[in-house]
């Protein structure tokens, strides 16, 4: 399983790997319980690999969030999104010290919780984008000569 194949639907709880095409839409299976079903072509699909955090600089893509996250736990998985907001703060404000406090909602910390330790709990250890995965295989060759 790859970052790049995770996806987030609107409308329904928890995240998907993208399976296949159908004629009507797309094939998907639940990280939470492995059940697979049809998503409509009409459907508000996201792949985490698109989704980005607002910081006082430059945006950090979410695989960049979920490393962090990931080192700082340890490889297991984080604060629960049910904790109190001010809790939720405090655990961005460590992994994250710089997410723009403005525009970074508590309701967006706990989206990014829940997908987190939906993806730990699925085994997903590596939160790589599909150019840094070009980019790794491209320096292999390098260091074999």
């Amino acid at each position: 399983m790859e970052f790049k194949d995770i996806l987030a639907i609107s409308g329904m709880p928890g995240l998907y790997r993208y399976v296949a095409q159908s004629t009507r839409g797309i094939i998907v299976e639940s990280l939470v319980d492995g059940k697979r079903m049809n998503v409509a072509g009409t459907s508000r699909v996201s792949a985490l690999s698109e989704i980005s955090m607002f910081t006082e600089g430059d945006d950090i893509a979410l695989a960049e969030v979920f490393t962090r996250m990931y080192t700082h736990t340890g490889g297991k998985e984080g604060l629960s999104h049910k904790e109190s907001p001010e809790r939720i703060k405090a655990y961005f404000a460590e992994v994250l010290p710089e997410y723009d406090r403005d525009r970074v909602h508590v309701s967006d910390m706990k989206k990014a919780l829940s997908w987190f330790n939906i993806l730990v709990g699925a085994g997903l250890t590596e939160f790589k984008l599909p150019d840094e995965e070009g980019e790794a295989a491209a320096e292999e060759p390098a260091k074999a000569e």
